[in-house]
């Protein structure tokens, strides 16, 4: 039986796909982009996030918490995870639980009917594609039971289109025009992701292209003049352009996660992602906010 690991789930409107929409985020990612708002989502295994205050030394048999601090060098050699599994607390939790198919059929059909204006299910991460047995037999049984899917990915994986058919709105993330400068930064090229999304252009009847802005790496006025040259070769009968705005609302899970948050740029101003868009559009590309 296939089974997904999922990290959290949620309600949006409009923002993780069209309509009214049920949103799981699925563990594991194969990038490590230093802004990252769900740090926690990287390791394919989930990752232990800690809140200090409530920490207890006691529910580690192996010596790891100490002074309201977990040592992770012992957790890294930990399987047995007895804080977590044995010892259910408030100071410590692995990030993801898992889940059969089945369970989040059944799930979504008790929800089904807030699947309001045009909503459905979508399918998040991290990188769901990671996870991609697993996904491809959840969206095959969302279809059959006519629920609108949407997932939302980087793009990376090399068999992305086969899940074009069972797949009514695909969110793609573009990091960078460059492919050296995205394997720097995010450790991935782009070259997969640029193919992906030339044949998602071509063959999908919705695709929400978006960008996230990121001052130093791709928001300056000569990398836009990229992004809508690089748009403007692309079919756009069923394509649209999300421009994001970094934010450092993830901040506080990259300490929960014992990782370095150092990022240290402020967001993109209004004004100059308004601008942006106008040059998306100027060039005949269709922007979307949501």
């Amino acid at each position: 039986m296939k089974k997904l690991k999922v990290i959290q789930k949620g309600w949006h409107l409009g923002q993780d796909g069209p309509g009214h929409r049920l949103v799981y985020h699925l563990q594991g990612c194969n990038l490590v982009c230093p802004w990252c708002a769900n740090p926690e989502a990287v390791a394919v295994n989930g990752a232990l996030m800690i809140r200090r205050d409530r920490l207890l030394s006691e529910v580690c048999p192996h010596g790891a918490i100490h002074d309201q601090a977990l040592d992770r060098s012992v957790c890294s050699s930990c399987e047995a995870r007895e804080c977590v599994t044995r010892y259910p607390n408030e100071g410590i939790r692995l990030s993801c639980t898992e889940h059969a198919v089945s369970e989040l059929m059944d799930e979504v059909r008790a929800a089904r009917h807030l699947f309001h204006s045009g909503g459905g299910v979508t399918l998040s991460g991290g990188e769901p594609t990671l996870q991609f047995a697993a996904l491809g037999a959840l969206l095959e049984a969302l279809k059959a039971e006519g629920v609108d899917t949407a997932i939302e990915t980087n793009g990376t994986h090399p068999d992305l289109p086969r899940l074009f058919p069972l797949i009514d709105t695909l969110m793609l993330d573009l990091k960078h025009y460059d492919d050296a400068k995205a394997r720097a930064t995010v450790g991935h090229g782009n070259t997969t992701v640029l193919a992906n999304l030339a044949r998602a252009a071509a063959e999908h009847g919705r695709v929400w292209l978006r960008i996230t802005l990121i001052p130093g790496f791709n928001s300056s006025p000569a990398d836009l003049a990229q992004f809508v040259s690089l748009v403007s070769t692309l079919p756009q009968q069923h394509l649209s352009v999300e421009l994001l705005a970094y934010h450092e609302y993830g901040r506080v899970k990259w300490e929960q996660c014992g990782m370095n948050y150092n990022m240290n740029v402020a967001a993109m101003p209004t004004p100059n992602v308004v601008e942006y868009e106008r040059q998306f559009r100027a060039a005949g590309i269709n922007v979307i906010n949501t």
